[in-house]
């Protein structure tokens, strides 16, 4: 599993909008969060927008206007804000670039396939677990909570 800049940086922002909203400030210009977590600014508009259509964050228009988290951070997930950037949190590879028809097709017979479609609802189960709550804590207490979640499995 590789994740993407895209990813990387919605969960930037997410996690920005979080610590917004734990702090009860009001909405912030995309401009501004962009400098703030030194992301790249079109790249940031780009992400909120996709953010929004997922209804993850709300925009506010006028003079003080800007974007905010849309729920609490414990409603939230990390599988949501993956699946709201890039649509979808795994890929699998065989589905999206099949080698050949025969072996990778629908009907195609290929023993890989379970093992990374297993694997695909284990990632999802896990990020569906982890909120962005849990993600405003320091290092130590993230790395219990994968940790417990790894365990149960």
């Amino acid at each position: 599993m590789r994740t993407t800049t895209l990813t990387e940086y919605s969960l930037i922002i997410s996690l920005h909008l979080a610590k917004r909203r734990g702090d009860g400030r009001g909405p912030i210009a995309a401009r501004e969060l962009a400098e703030a977590e030194r992301l790249p600014g079109d790249y940031v508009e780009q992400i909120l927008l996709r953010l929004r259509r997922a209804g993850l964050v709300d925009s506010v228009r006028g003079a003080k206007g800007g974007y905010l988290l849309a729920r609490d951070p414990e409603e939230m997930t990390v599988h949501d804000v993956m699946s709201a950037s890039d649509h979808q949190t795994f890929e699998l590879n065989c589905s999206t670039h099949p080698i050949d028809n025969k072996r990778c097709g629908p009907t195609g017979n290929c023993s890989f396939r379970p093992m990374w479609s297993a694997l695909k609802l284990r990632v999802d189960d896990f990020l569906t677990n982890i909120t962005l709550a849990d993600l405003l804590h320091d290092e130590a207490r993230v790395t219990g909570l994968a940790t417990v979640g790894s365990e149960s499995n």
